[in-house]
């Protein structure tokens, strides 16, 4: 009966998903593919707001990470893809907002309150 169960919970934890992309998503070559997962996780999903869109089920971020992948494909730097997704859609889409003005009080303030 232990080892049944034991291979259910093992079957469920395998069968579950570790990212939301999709195989059709997926670029054929391998470094480009990591730089557009890495790309993907540090981007915030518009739909569901405090997830990455690799994470992220929603249309949304599925057209993200495919738009994210066309830049990556088309020979875009890094910072090339993520300022044209920023340009689109603001730096709220940044799941780690850059060190501006605007943004000196989210870096310091834990600190100054210490």
């Amino acid at each position: 009966m232990k080892r049944l169960l034991f291979a259910f919970i093992l079957l469920l934890t395998l069968a579950a998903p570790l990212h939301a992309v999709q195989p059709d998503e997926i670029l054929s070559d391998p470094v480009l593919e990591g730089r557009a997962r890495a790309l993907s996780a540090g981007l915030r999903c518009l739909v569901c707001q405090n997830q990455s869109i690799d994470d992220s089920n929603a249309p949304l971020a599925r057209d993200l990470r495919l738009l994210l992948r066309e830049r990556v494909k088309a020979g875009d730097s890094d910072d090339q893809a993520v300022n044209f997704v920023v340009a689109r859609y603001g730096d709220y889409v940044l799941l780690r907002p850059r060190f501006m003005p605007e943004t000196w009080l989210l870096w310091i303030g834990p600190f100054a309150l210490l």
